[in-house]
């Protein structure tokens, strides 16, 4: 699992590295927000979602040695949870990126 959060790590990376030249000052990051602005970020606080997906990669692996130790069932859970996580955060990042470039 952890392979799959570190190649996560450097797809962002490079995504961010090739395309840095042609990103504006601004980019949209919180969709949840009303159009215009609000939405708005400085360019490099597109970090923040390879962080919460660290953070959420960590926070799952403590939770399942934590409490779920020894548990078949729920260690599969944890694992296609952690999959998703990884991915979907990946593809939000290169969307992101894609879109405003």
């Amino acid at each position: 699992m952890l392979n799959l959060l570190i190649a996560g790590n450097v797809v962002m990376i490079v995504t961010f590295i090739l395309k840095f030249n042609f990103l504006p000052p601004q980019l949209p990051l919180f969709y949840s927000r009303s159009w215009g602005e609000a939405q708005l970020v400085d360019t490099w606080m597109i970090f923040l979602i390879p962080l919460l997906l660290n953070l959420l990669y960590i926070a799952n692996n403590f939770l399942y040695k934590r409490f779920f130790l020894g548990h078949g069932l729920i260690k599969k859970i944890f694992d296609y949870l952690t999959i998703f996580l990884i991915v979907g955060f990946t593809l939000i990042f290169i969307k992101i990126i894609f879109l405003v470039s």
